[in-house]
């Protein structure tokens, strides 16, 4: 017969223990362990059914599966080309952000060709009905369900044999076996391996929708993100019409892509031309601000820096970032006082990246030191000109990867002259049609742009 013990578990984190704790010992959260229950199975109903075969890797065949267009060329940009057939898919973002909106149009795209069940636990068929005509869809075979109890789930899956299933979202479909209450790590853990067990014997795509804490992970315990094949984070504010998909782990792909979207009335659009969007409305002839090329996997996208030295009459100096890494931008402070000889370090200094994309990568630290420079001499830096480099703390400018695809992207938005690492200079020999100027130290792109 099987035992029922009690345990308390982490809702963050996941961390078990056999007594409440006022702080989980492993992420520091306060106040978040619930008790739940589990039954403990005996040895012997744990035994394997003798079933499993070892096979020789040279004598498995392993053919390209093919892939199902989202009818999106962002989104298929971040899966990798598609969705693959037996994959399990998490979507992961804030509330409002757009993640129902954008499974809605993938689900209505492919039941054009392919049966498609989409299961809310948190919206009503009605209030699903309303969304699907405020985005015009719904004319395929697609089927909806609003149930929580993943028994039934199952039962209807097996009866209608969907090629693609949604659900909308994790946290709130249960399994009656597990004694916690919805939405715990105990039932996220569970129905997830029943959701990734039916994914695989039916050969069918699925997607599911998980919820994220404050921190900006996604809910649950941390293996659910092992568990899925792909991991998708819908990243944005909600003061812009922009919203990123980025992959964080992809099975069938690169993770290095991401996919922009605008929200507009009818639904989420795709942007064709990021980096257009990131420069409309940017000021001529202001100064503290650059232009700079980051790349977002294989794509670059042009992006405007805006910075604004102002004096500090409270005695300390304040650092605000949007965008860009705050550490990040304290060293680079330091390199422009030390080494431009710029004495802007008791000075209130505050950095934007437009359109709300968050830049991680070093080879946008010229724009941003050059930014701050510009805003502090109030001289505005050429409007045709785009700076590309990584700054080194002895103020060297170092050279950056994929130098050509994003002076060929400059060149197609009309920049004229670009200022970039002299270790790259080999590599940007084909460019034809942009002045191109190698520089390797701080005070030399000073000489160049403000004197």
């Amino acid at each position: 017969m099987a035992k029922i013990k009690s345990k308390f578990v982490c809702q963050e984190c996941g961390y078990e223990t056999v007594k409440w704790l006022g702080k989980c010992p492993s992420c520091g959260e306060w106040n978040s362990f619930v008790e739940e229950f589990e039954e403990k199975v005996s040895k012997r109903s744990q035994k394997g059914t003798g079933k499993g075969r070892v096979e020789k890797i040279q004598n498995i065949t392993a053919s390209r599966k093919e892939r199902i267009s989202t009818g999106n060329k962002e989104m298929d940009r971040v899966l990798g080309g598609g969705i693959i057939k037996s994959s399990l898919i998490l979507v992961g973002g804030d509330p409002g952000i757009g993640k129902s909106t954008l499974l809605l149009q993938v689900a209505d795209h492919v039941s054009k060709n392919l049966k498609v069940l989409y299961v809310s636990g948190e919206e009503s068929l009605e209030q699903i009905k309303i969304r699907a005509d405020r985005l015009g869809v719904g004319q395929g075979e697609l089927y909806v369900l609003a149930e929580t109890n993943i028994d039934i789930i199952q039962e209807l899956v097996d009866k209608e044999e969907p090629d693609l299933l949604i659900l909308d979202s994790i946290q709130t479909i249960y399994s009656p076996d597990i004694a916690s209450a919805p939405g715990s790590v105990s039932q996220v853990r569970e129905v997830t391996s029943m959701v990734m067990r039916m994914t695989k014997v039916r050969n069918m795509a699925s997607f599911i929708v998980g919820h994220v804490t404050k921190s900006g992970a996604i809910a649950g315990p941390k293996v659910l993100e092992h568990m899925v094949d792909t991991v998708l984070y819908f990243e944005g504010e909600r003061h812009f019409s922009y919203r990123i998909l980025r992959g964080v782990k992809n099975r069938f792909g690169s993770t290095n892509e991401i996919g922009i979207f605008e929200m507009r009335d009818r639904g989420l659009i795709e942007v064709e031309n990021p980096s257009e969007v990131f420069l409309k409305g940017r000021p001529v002839d202001a100064y503290g601000t650059v232009v700079t090329a980051a790349m977002e996997g294989t794509r670059p996208v042009l992006i405007e820096i805006q910075a604004l030295v102002t004096y500090s009459p409270a005695g300390f100096a304040s650092r605000v970032t949007t965008g860009i890494d705050k550490n990040r931008a304290a060293m680079l402070i330091a390199v422009l006082e030390k080494k431009a000889g710029l004495s802007i370090q008791s000075t209130d200094t505050f950095i934007n990246v437009t359109g709300g994309l968050q830049v991680k990568e070093p080879a946008c630290d010229l724009a941003i030191l050059c930014a701050l420079a510009s805003s502090f001499k109030e001289i505005p830096v050429d409007f045709k000109t785009i700076l590309i480099g990584e700054v080194g703390l002895t103020g060297e400018i170092r050279g950056v990867n994929s130098i050509e695809k994003r002076l060929l992207e400059a060149q197609k938005m009309g920049f004229e002259r670009a200022l970039i690492g002299e270790a790259n200079i080999e590599a940007s020999k084909e460019i034809k049609n942009i002045d191109i100027i190698p520089v390797n130290n701080i005070r030399q792109v000073m000489d160049i742009l403000f004197n």
